[in-house]
């Protein structure tokens, strides 16, 4: 059973450790540790709606959402490789879109990396379009948005 629930600043080290896990096979294809795991948990926490999917006690998925100028950012969503395929990334942008609809939003966007094909073709099967590429940091990153329906 997968159960969501806000982080707490204890859940920092464990957050870490499952989006490090979780995008670690993602290094040597663009060279360099991909933004999510340079990034420090116990600020995101403090600054970020965070939510953790736990199985049996253990964070084996993280959720980080905030709103920005551009609108309601799913700004980073990881699953450890142990626990893929089980539901519980569905469950997290399932959550995510859900946190849009609630706090009033039209629409959810994100970005990944241009390298990263796999997170692309599910975003893509789930509704999300591309609507931009940048550089930042460094990244090339794609820009995709997803309309919400309302409910």
């Amino acid at each position: 059973m997968i159960h969501l629930r806000p982080a707490t600043p204890h859940d920092a080290a464990a957050i870490t450790a499952c989006v490090h896990e979780a995008f670690q096979t993602y290094v040597a294809r663009i060279g360099r540790p991909p933004a999510p795991m340079r990034v420090d948990y116990a600020r995101v926490i403090a600054e970020r709606s965070v939510f953790v999917a736990e199985r049996e006690g253990a964070v084996v998925g993280v959720l980080v959402l905030t709103t920005t100028a551009e609108g309601f950012l799913l700004e980073n969503v990881a699953v450890s490789p142990r626990h893929r395929g089980q539901g519980v990334g569905r469950r997290l942008l399932e959550f995510a879109e859900a946190e849009a609809r609630r706090l009033g939003q039209r629409s959810i966007y994100l970005y990944t990396h241009e390298k990263m094909s796999e997170a692309r073709a599910l975003y893509a099967r789930i509704g999300y379009a591309e609507y931009d590429r940048r550089t930042e940091d460094g990244y090339a990153r794609i820009y995709l948005r997803k309309l919400l329906p309302a409910e």
